[in-house]
């Protein structure tokens, strides 16, 4: 094991702690925005694009540890490969849907899951 593989290991580590460190932190807003019915898409689209980006990096270290440690087999390899395509088109959907919100300046769109009245109280939509 060189020390280019042991630095990648290190780096793939340190993304995946600060992506979740990052997801953790804001977990008290989402569950607030969540339980208020209202939600900013721009921290929606953060939130989409972070967690597939940890799920890539998840995978990016077990194919990097596969070669270090000596564990890769071909069935593994093929798993995943379907992983990292899975985690490569949630990254770009969430990088795209940034570029556009931060293209278009639309930081203040926010998506209602709920409709609230003038009293406060959750109005049901009906068909």
């Amino acid at each position: 094991m060189g020390v280019i593989d042991m630095l990648l290991l290190l780096l793939y580590i340190v993304a995946i702690g600060c992506s979740v460190f990052i997801i953790h932190s804001h977990r008290s807003y989402y569950q607030e925005r969540f339980k208020v019915g209202v939600v900013s898409v721009f921290m929606l689209a953060m939130l989409f694009f972070l967690a597939s980006y940890t799920f890539k990096m998840l995978i990016v270290l077990l194919m990097r540890s596969a070669v270090v440690f000596d564990f890769a087999s071909q069935e593994l390899s093929h798993w995943l490969l379907y992983g990292w395509t899975a985690a490569q088109i949630g990254t770009t959907a969430g990088l795209i849907s940034l570029a556009w919100l931060t293209w278009r300046k639309r930081y203040d769109l926010f998506l209602f899951l709920r409709r609230v009245d003038k009293r406060g109280e959750d109005k049901v939509e009906q068909d």
